[in-house]
């Protein structure tokens, strides 16, 4: 197997400290993991990311696939090796990307088939093509293909996701077992196993919920299936309040032996409050695509680095950050580049705000740390 999950330590509410132990990297977690939609994270190179100390970040399924394609990619010895990133990858299904296309998509039974948002081009996902589409770009951790509920979505609307969700996690978990030693990405690794990790859906019914996360387990009955489990459809517009109940409702459902990971959350203080409540993985693409419009998350709270009031601050973005950005550059400077529109404005607002997450989390595990 590809994938070995250690618990450390775990505390009376939940939280636990443990290591994640993949074929490119062991991974501390709780972690968060940076977004990188197109084979980069945006405006941030790899080595800068490696000194901010990220130790696994997401390709996209949808995106890779439509550009540069999933054949290519595999012929020049897969994502890890295409994007000269050397530690972990996580690919998603695809499913979420196709969900936002609703007004260029048609679900079925068999699979969705959609138009590319790029030239129109129709195209078909079905959870065999999407396990396909991830072991040729070969990530550590591959996602089983969903489909994400929207909200507010009625109980029959839900109950139908669900439906097709965990069909879907029957034929990619077939498929995967079948096909998952099938490697084009041979590298220095030696093509070692990908793991699988299924989805959790049911929109913000608790039942519903519930009802997801135990088929999943009763999928995975050998305990040789599913690597670790996901928790998707949060974050698509409910109440924080609905994504925590939800949240709650699945972890002690799931099994504790292996990792646990939330798609698509959240702000500092949500990804604290999970990671404490026994999360173990993370993502959004938040402080990247804050930082692009000039937000930035500090230890004083968020600031709006375009505010005029920056103008002539010289101090750094946040006092507490010892980020390569707050070392050397002012609040006054940041402002500037936004104002005038130049491309470093991106990479500096998005450093610091990848700094203060990866920072954030570090945090957390230090004070699971056993004692």
């Amino acid at each position: 197997m590809g994938l070995d999950f250690k618990i450390l330590r775990e505390t009376a509410a939940g939280g636990r400290r443990a290591q994640l132990a993949l074929p490119h990297q062991t991974v501390e977690t709780p972690v968060f993991m940076p977004v990188g939609t197109a084979g980069t994270v945006k405006a941030v190179a790899q080595d800068v990311l490696e000194s901010l100390g990220a130790e696994i970040i997401l390709g996209n399924t949808y995106h890779l696939y439509l550009r540069p394609g999933h054949e290519a990619i595999g012929r020049m010895g897969g994502l890890h090796r295409f994007m000269s990133w050397p530690r972990a990858l996580l690919t998603d299904s695809g499913g979420f990307q196709v969900f936002s296309l609703s007004q260029l998509r048609k679900v079925t039974d068999e699979g969705v088939r959609f138009r590319s948002h790029l030239d129109g081009s129709s195209h078909s996902f079905t959870p065999e093509h999407s396990i396909d589409v991830q072991i040729a770009l070969g990530a550590d951790i591959v996602m089983a293909f969903d489909e994400c509920t929207e909200y507010p979505a009625d109980r029959g609307r839900a109950e139908e996701s669900l439906r097709l969700t965990m069909a879907w996690a029957r034929r990619s978990l077939d498929h995967f077992t079948a096909h998952r030693n099938e490697v084009v990405w041979r590298d220095e690794l030696g093509g070692r196993t990908q793991s699988l990790f299924g989805i959790v859906q049911g929109g913000m019914y608790r039942d519903l919920r519930r009802q997801s996360a135990e088929r999943l387990v009763e999928m995975d009955a050998a305990g040789s299936g599913f690597g670790g489990y996901a928790i998707g459809g949060l974050s698509v517009g409910e109440p924080r309040e609905l994504t925590l109940e939800m949240i709650s409702e699945v972890l002690p459902l799931l099994p504790k032996d292996k990792p646990r990971y939330v798609m698509g959350v959240g702000y500092p203080d949500e990804i604290e409050q999970y990671a404490r409540m026994g999360v173990d993985m993370m993502d959004c693409v938040l402080p990247t695509r804050a930082a692009r419009h000039g937000l930035l998350f500090t230890s004083e709270g968020r600031v709006n680095i375009k505010g005029k009031r920056y103008a002539e601050d010289q101090g750094p973005p946040d006092p507490a950050c010892d980020c390569m950005v707050c070392r050397r550059y002012s609040r006054a400077y940041l402002r500037h580049l936004m104002q005038a529109g130049e491309a470093l404005s991106g990479t500096l607002n998005t450093i610091h705000n990848l700094a203060y997450y990866l920072g954030l989390m570090k945090r957390v595990r230090a004070s699971l740390e056993p004692h």
